[in-house]
Parts: structure tokens; sequence; C-alpha cells
């Protein structure tokens, strides 16, 4: 059985959902039920019997354009893990681009940022290149950067806090900055962060990064580590917007592409497009009122 629950415009959502079932059962598809959530009255839910995952997501994104979406393979249950990338998921900046904005470099910076995301230049050597182009670059500028720049995705605290309330472990996995995630995490409320850092000599920017770096390989990394750190049956739901976030969306029960790239929003479970972060506690089924609003 396949459960696909979407958030789209109410004035078109009865005709679009004819001609999606129409689609869906010229397939040989059968819709075994469709109606609003109970618990969320603006969630449509589709059942759907022996049919295709990637069938049906083409169809519903098709009939669907501006929509909120999730698919699974059998019920929807709220997560005990959620792993969440930070810039433009999280938060609605890139952290990079706007502190290289204090160094004069943000259009020349953010252009490789935006090919990395894209999925065009290879994630580790673009970091580098960025990073090296902040050489000399003051300390303080971070925290001028954090206070007048960074800010939280709308709905980022009450997804996570919501979560929370209901059991579920919360982890950062960012390729950005400790010296922002750590910041942010704190603000938002998560349990672990796990991010780059940044080399720093003498109140200055190294142009350099010290240890490891995390990449796509090492957010996917961190997912199967807390999931199995946390044993037993665990549904587990990631986010993310970039070419980078894609392993880590591909493993996840529920991998869910925020406003994200193309290449991202095609490897995922479902996507937010229309609503901030707290459609995502629509779609699984979360009463709006047991969401927790710090």
């Amino acid at each position: 059985m396949i459960i696909a629950r979407l958030i789209a415009d109410p004035e078109t959502l009865g005709d679009n959902l004819s001609l999606a079932m129409e689609m869906i059962e010229a397939r040989d598809w059968e819709v075994a039920g469709a109606g609003m959530l109970d618990t969320c009255d603006e969630v449509l839910e589709l059942e759907v019997v022996e049919g295709n995952p990637v069938g049906i997501r083409k169809i519903l994104d098709q009939c669907f354009p501006d929509s909120d979406l999730l698919l699974s393979n059998g019920l929807i249950e709220v997560p005990n893990l959620f792993v969440s990338d930070m810039d433009s998921t999280m938060i609605g900046q890139e952290c990079i681009d706007e502190l290289a904005d204090f160094a004069g470099l943000k259009d020349r910076i953010a252009a490789i940022t935006e090919r990395a995301m894209q999925g065009e230049l290879d994630f580790e050597s673009a970091l580098r290149e960025r990073v090296g182009l902040l050489k000399d670059l003051p300390e303080a500028a971070i925290k001028q950067c954090l206070d007048e720049r960074i800010r939280p995705m709308d709905g980022a605290r009450t997804l996570v806090s919501t979560l929370k309330a209901r059991g579920c472990h919360t982890v950062l996995v960012t390729g950005g900055f400790h010296s922002f995630a750590d910041p942010v995490a704190e603000l938002l409320g998560f349990d672990r962060v796990v991010g780059n850092r940044l080399g720093l000599h003498e109140g200055v920017l190294t142009g350099g990064l010290v240890g490891g770096i995390v990449d796509s390989s090492v957010k996917k990394k961190v997912l199967f580590e807390e999931t199995e750190r946390l044993g037993g049956e665990v549904f587990s739901l990631a986010t993310g917007d970039g070419a980078n976030d894609i392993p880590m969306i591909e493993a996840a029960s529920y991998g869910i592409a925020y406003r994200a790239k193309p290449k991202a929003r095609s490897a995922a479970d479902g996507w937010i497009d229309r609503g901030d972060l707290t459609a995502i506690l629509s779609l699984l089924g979360v009463p709006r009122d047991q969401w927790v609003f710090d």
C-alpha cells in the first residue's frame, strides 16, 4: 500500500484530485481511499494498491505542481529521528555567502555555492576554494554575520520543538561551519550538531579547515549512526535542499526536500514547495493543537 499525503490549493483540489485518480487508475492501479485527514483537515491522503511509487509521484507532481507532499510505502508515523541540513533549510541563508559579503566577495563565492548545491561541482573542492578566499577575514565578522544576517526559516523552531516533544532525537548536520551551526542549533533546540570547523589563528581566518570534511557521505553516515544508536524500529526523517543532502534524504524513512534544487527534489520522498517547515508536521498527521510554539 502506497500512502500519499499532500497539501494543495483548496480551490483547485477537487478538480486536480479527479484528474490524478483518473491517471492513476489508467495505469491499472487501484485507489483504495481518498479523503482529508481527520487530524489535519488541510491534508489530503490517498491510498493506492499495487502502484509504482515513481509513477504515482510523477502523476501527483503533474496534477499538483504547487503543493507539499509526502509518499510512503506504508503507514506514515511520527519519526524517532530527525536529521536536517542547516543552510537554506533550517535557516534562510547560506552562511558562507553571507560571511563572504564581509570580505567583499559575496557574488564570487555565492556563484560557487550555487553550482555545488546543484551538484555541478565536487563538494569538498568547492568548499575548500570558498574558505580559502576568506583568508585573513577577522573572526569578529562571524559574530556580526550571525547577529545581522542569519535567521531561522519560518516554522523551524516549531518543527523541532514539536518533534522533540514526541520523543524524537534531532540532529543538525551541515556542510557549513560549527561557528554558525552551534548557535543555530541552540536557538532551534537540536540535540546534536555535526559540521565543519573553520581554521582560526590570532583572531583571523586562516583560509583552511580543521579536521575532516562533512560532505554527503558523512551526512548519510550520521543518519545511520543515530539510527543504530536508537535501536529497534526507527522511523527517520531527513530534510535538505541541495545535492549534498541527497544520500541522507534517500537513506531516511522519509526524505523531504525543502524548497530544493531539482536534483534533491527528485531524490526525495516528498517536498515542501508551498508552505513553511510546519507543513512537515501536517504531512505527518500531527494536529495543530499539539504543535509546540516556543
